[in-house]
């Protein structure tokens, strides 16, 4: 159905439903889905997160997802039309696994560097964060999936999100921080997330930003949805606009909403009309049919993984956790433990290399598409004629750091996927060399990262034999209800089958080296762990946070040290009772003993004085940018800045390869040869910077957010609320235009980035004739004054007219594009639209744009604008 008549029998519909069928509708039939009504011909809609891939309805490394680079580097594109690309490949992820819904586009700011989500959001500016999630929203939707823009409004921190009330003048919300909703509902976005935060004194849930702007003022139909658990009370929900209370299949509406209405505290119009636009979103989702007949689903849902015999071997397929990379299995055999009770299992071969991995043409195109994403957002800070590398002048290449072979490939929290592979640095680098060159790792020291999860190279099912862990649940007589083959220990729902008492993890632990091991078990409750019958854990742990990405996603670890034999297998096993409010993840945890830092140095610089190239890899972990908590400072952890310092002094032509998905302070960056950043690159990380290394692609990235070269020099750091309330006394002054209005130089700017070639800057023409209220054009002439072909992105900022109202020192207006041949000169037209040259006015809650002269601003970053002109403007008429 669709159009008129569409809407039109989908009113017949809801008249034919009793208050209490409404707001059944109105309350999620299970964590991901909503409830069907097939006496409308409505099925069930699946949800699913989606900003870094595809997860499905459920946390199991089974159930594969490419995973994109993260939306941060999304920002760093400048690039809409690949973006867009990316999200058609979301939307045909959501299609493959029966998802009608996906939770994406984040488009919260970057309002101060050490905001933990920053990887999951695009930018600091709210121009280039709009641009980025319309065409993102526009390549889930073009193939009948809704996207969501979330989280709705004012939800940039993570410190005490649940609870935070966020103060912040209308002026700055309407040119701020609702800006990049407004962009999102202009897309076409068929739903909004209503956030876990307040925001002026209402939680986001029962806000009346909800009515006006969002549905009144901008006309948005789709469908408000609330963020997992943020629906808190009834009565005043229920009257905003909030549309539908997720998860199911409980929630405070329910019972309570219909004795709410048949009371008149809410009125029956307001459920009407969010039933109205549940059924809209339906029919663009192709989950409405005709009435007694509910469609299919817009592609055969995953199934629950049904428990394989407890004989049945399981393969492994894939990285073992998530972010993890593939790895070599290693099997056990009885000769290696004796606690091993089953035949010894057939010696296992290394995976294919990620190049021969090819399970079909789409995937193929899929993983192209990543690669060539990966390179297109990876941002060159710094060149000093290293980059890119000639392979045909190399015999050994040294690549240095834990993070060359444990990337960070996505952040941590609730959008985490298991990806269907994973390709390191070093497995991209060996692959574009071949055999012709001798590629050198050397992990250097500790980067101060916390034991992970158990992954398939270390452990071993002891029924099956296969690379893994045993998966079981019991009751409690401590039978066992389920027995399943699972291929690492980080297992976030288990399934719980009626009588669920306990949740087990048992595995066979090879170690490669002797010493104190550091064993955990991570959840809630009452947990245990024992190494070869040995209890070497136990104790009742509290919960201490009601965050559902701690609680369901990231539980705390409780580690403990264990001296453990090279070569000598011993069986580990993990139990976790479960209690109400406590979740059912449960990990477990090992790391080997600690290296020498001081001799993992050491052999670093001797890698580097005898290599051809260097290219170290340096990065943040899970535990420093994660949702859930905000940073504390900017480093990079552990030793990796001495890392760096030794390699740099081994050799000065250094490139340096940074993993992050926010900023990190670079104190050794002028010592480098070459600085790259790769951001948080998804599956494909390791064979877009090997294409960029080796030249075979542009560096095409610029930076969507500042980077400061200290903390201290930051000019908005603060994220813990006081007294409950977050003030933003920044008001619209956040990211470069608060470095700007400080007169103050980052380390740097927002919209820098280097290429392979250069360029020069020459001229810049504006219209004579500008008219409030309408676009217009500028023109931009740009030379390439180097040695090849290469990519620029211009851009231009506005600044005034002088007098009040208050404005930042210069804003961005408008970017675009250009490819050049070597020498060629190019005039490009940049698009300024009348948002650009408009404030709010608090007085007369309205939109204003005052004639005058505005100075319009040309060049390749916030910080490097060598062009400048006057813009005359003048009112309408």
């Amino acid at each position: 159905m669709s159009g008129t008549d569409g809407a039109a029998e989908r009113e017949a519909l809801l008249g034919g439903l009793t208050l209490r069928e409404k707001v059944r509708l109105l309350t999620g039939a299970t964590t991901w889905r909503t409830r069907a009504e097939p006496a409308l011909g409505l099925r069930e809609m699946v949800l699913s997160d989606g900003p870094a891939g595809v997860r499905g309805q459920s946390w199991d490394e089974r159930d594969r997802a490419l995973l994109l680079p993260s939306a941060s580097a999304l920002g760093a594109l400048w690039d809409e039309r690949l973006v867009e690309r990316l999200g058609g490949l979301i939307a045909a992820e959501a299609r493959r696994k029966g998802v009608d819904v996906v939770l994406a586009p984040t488009l919260n700011l970057h309002r101060t560097p050490l905001g933990g989500r920053h990887f999951e959001c695009y930018s600091e500016d709210p121009e280039l964060t709009g641009r980025t999630g319309a065409a993102l929203i526009r390549g889930i939707q073009a193939r009948h999936v809704a996207a969501t823009a979330k989280h709705y409004v004012a939800n940039d921190c993570e410190t005490d999100r649940l609870t935070v009330d966020v103060r912040v003048s209308e002026r700055v919300l309407r040119e701020v921080y609702l800006a990049p909703f407004e962009a999102a509902v202009e897309a076409g976005v068929r739903v909004v997330m209503a956030g876990y935060n307040g925001v002026n004194g209402a939680t986001a849930t029962a806000s009346p930003l909800l009515d006006d702007p969002l549905k009144r003022e901008w006309g948005f139909d789709g469908v408000v949805v609330s963020d997992w658990g943020a629906v808190r009370d009834c009565d005043e929900t229920a009257r905003a606009a909030l549309d539908l209370a997720m998860p199911g299949p409980d929630s405070p509406w329910g019972e309570a909403l219909v004795r709410a209405v048949e009371a008149g505290r809410v009125p029956r119009q307001a459920v009407d009309d969010k039933v109205r636009r549940l059924l809209g979103l339906a029919a663009a989702c192709g989950a409405l049919g005709k009435p007694g007949f509910a469609p299919g689903a817009s592609s055969s849902p995953v199934s629950e993984p049904e428990p394989e015999p407890v004989s049945e071997p399981v393969p492994v397929r894939g990285a073992g956790a998530v972010g993890a990379p593939v790895t070599v299995p290693v099997s056990v055999s009885q000769s290696q433990s004796q606690s091993q009770s089953q035949p010894e299992p057939e010696q296992l071969c290394a995976p294919e290399p990620p190049e021969a991995a090819s399970p079909g043409t789409g995937r193929t195109e899929a993983r192209a598409l990543l690669r060539e994403a990966v390179a297109a957002s990876t941002v060159l800070l710094r060149n000093r004629g290293v980059l890119p590398l000639d392979p045909a002048r190399l015999r050994t290449v040294a690549v240095i750091g834990a993070h060359a072979v444990l990337p960070r490939t996505q952040g941590g929290g609730s959008a985490g996927v298991f990806p269907e592979r994973v390709v390191t640095p070093l497995d991209g680098i060996r692959a574009a060399l071949g055999g012709g060159v001798r590629v050198v790792h050397v992990p250097g020291p500790s980067t101060g990262s916390p034991p992970a999860p158990l992954t398939p190279d270390l452990c071993t099912d002891p029924v099956t034999g296969d690379p893994g862990v045993r998966l079981r649940v019991l009751d409690a007589a401590g039978c066992a209800l389920l027995s399943e083959h699972r291929d690492g220990g980080r297992q976030l729902e288990p399934p719980l089958p009626p009588g669920a008492h306990t949740v087990e993890i048992e595995t066979l632990l090879l170690p490669g080296v002797s010493g104190p091991w550091t064993l955990g078990v991570g959840g809630f409750g009452r947990l245990s762990l024992t190494v070869d019958e040995h209890i070497a854990l136990e104790g009742e742990f509290d919960k201490e946070t009601d965050d559902p990405a701690v609680v369901h996603v990231n539980p705390p670890v409780h580690g403990v040290l264990v001296p453990l034999t090279a070569g000598r297998a011993v069986r580990v096993a993990a139990r976790r009772e479960l209690a109400p409010g406590t979740g059912r993840a449960t990990v477990v945890t090992a790391a080997p003993p600690r290296t020498d830092d001081d001799q993992a140095l050491a052999e670093a610089a001797r890698a580097a004085r005898d290599a051809d190239a260097v290219i170290v890899v340096v990065g943040t972990t899970e535990h420093g940018e994660s949702e859930g908590r905000d940073r504390t400072d900017l480093g990079l952890g552990g030793r990796q800045d001495e890392l760096v310092r030794a390699v740099t002094t081994a050799d000065p032509r250094t490139v340096v390869v940074v993993n992050s998905g926010g900023p990190v302070e670079l104190p050794w960056r002028a010592r480098a040869g070459a600085v790259l950043l790769t951001w948080f690159p998804g599956q494909e990380g390791g064979t877009g910077l090997a294409d960029v290394l080796f030249g075979r692609a542009e560096p095409g990235g610029r930076l969507p957010t500042t980077w400061p070269a200290a903390l201290a020099d930051a000019p908005v750091t603060r994220t813990r609320p006081e007294g409950g309330h977050l003030d933003y006394t920044e008001g619209l002054h956040i990211g470069y235009r608060a470095w700007a209005r400080h007169d103050r130089a980052p380390a740097y700017w927002f919209g820098h980035g280097l290429g392979y070639t250069t360029w020069t800057y020459e001229g810049l023409a504006v219209p004579g004739d500008i008219v409030a209220g309408e676009p217009f054009a500028v023109q931009v002439e740009v030379r390439n004054t180097g040695p090849r072909r290469g990519r620029e992105v211009v851009q231009v900022y506005l600044a005034g007219p002088p007098g009040p109202p208050d404005r930042p020192e210069r804003w961005l207006a408008g970017y675009t594009a250009v490819w050049a041949e070597p020498g060629e000169r190019v005039t490009v037209s940049v698009r300024i639209p009348p948002r650009a040259l408009r404030h709010w006015d608090e007085d007369e809650h309205a939109w204003r744009t005052p004639p005058g002269s505005y100075r319009v601003l040309a060049g390749r970053s916030a910080g490097a604008l060598p062009l400048r002109a006057t813009a005359r403007v003048r009112a309408p008429g």
